[in-house]
């Protein structure tokens, strides 16, 4: 029988608005990911360059993971941030606990989860300042990625009570450290004929954010999908030779419903 570990859904907050109608599932799996700059309140465009996918980041902003679930069923996404586990603070494995996104579900991961009411924010910050530098774990600094599972189809009963399996991966764990051994061999590939990164995940201020305790039974014993986005200092994205679009010159998309708030009144 297959093990179940315990996992955290996200939960809509108030004045939660449901994402739009999620388009046909992609080839190379249910997820999207994208990386949010909360200050300027917009989702960062990821550029090409060879085969990655980077992301230009400014020091000190607050960002987000953003996810999408685009798949017809619920998805278990293990987040690594800078190679650590985004809710245990472990180094990053895809057979650990993660988040539990529903049917065409978008969510925000803000930072490191602290408890189920709370995290502490992801924020740009220099490399020797991330989170991942200050407890000893240097060598995966500006990389976020997610490992993605299916859920099995259930024809019996969920057992109760969860069960909380607080001592250690599941037996699965060999193939599924086997599919993260490939990316990362990737990554650090990369990274040793690339210049130093600019940009690391600081753990920021506290701020609320609320989930809870599900179960999660995975379809299969490897991740379905495993992406990642690299992020740098614009700077550095030049060096290597992204051409980067500055925001002004983006193309703006016309929006039916302009005005998210109630504006101030005109001062008299």
């Amino acid at each position: 029988m297959k093990r179940l570990l315990p996992l955290l859904l996200i939960l809509p907050l108030a004045g939660f608005r449901p994402a739009p109608l999620p388009p046909p599932v992609p080839q190379d799996g249910p997820v999207r990911v994208a990386l949010v700059d909360r200050d300027r309140g917009t989702e960062l465009r990821s550029y090409p360059a060879d085969g990655q996918r980077w992301v230009a980041g400014e020091r000190g902003h607050r960002y987000a993971v953003r996810l999408y679930n685009d798949s017809p069923r619920r998805v278990l996404v293990v987040l690594s941030v800078d190679g650590v586990n985004a809710i245990s603070g472990e180094d990053a494995d895809p057979s650990q606990t993660g988040y539990v996104l529903n049917p065409g579900q978008r969510a925000d991961i803000t930072g490191w989860r602290k408890t189920q009411d709370e995290v502490a924010q992801f924020v740009f910050s220099s490399p020797s300042g991330s989170y991942a530098s200050r407890t000893g774990r240097p060598d995966n600094v500006g990389v976020v990625g997610v490992a993605v599972f299916e859920e099995a189809r259930r024809w019996y009963p969920r057992p109760q009570p969860i069960l909380r399996d607080r001592a250690g991966p599941a037996p699965a764990a060999a193939e599924a450290s086997a599919a993260a051994d490939a990316s990362a061999s990737r990554i650090e590939g990369y990274s040793a004929k690339s210049q130093a990164p600019a940009l690391g995940t600081g753990h920021g201020a506290r701020e609320s954010s609320s989930v809870r305790d599900t179960d999660f039974e995975r379809a299969t014993r490897s991740p379905a999908q495993v992406l990642q986005l690299r992020y740098d200092s614009a700077r550095n994205l030049r060096a290597r030779g992204i051409l980067l679009d500055s925001p002004s010159r983006l193309d703006r998309q016309p929006q039916a419903f302009p005005n998210r708030y109630v504006p101030d009144p005109p001062a008299r």
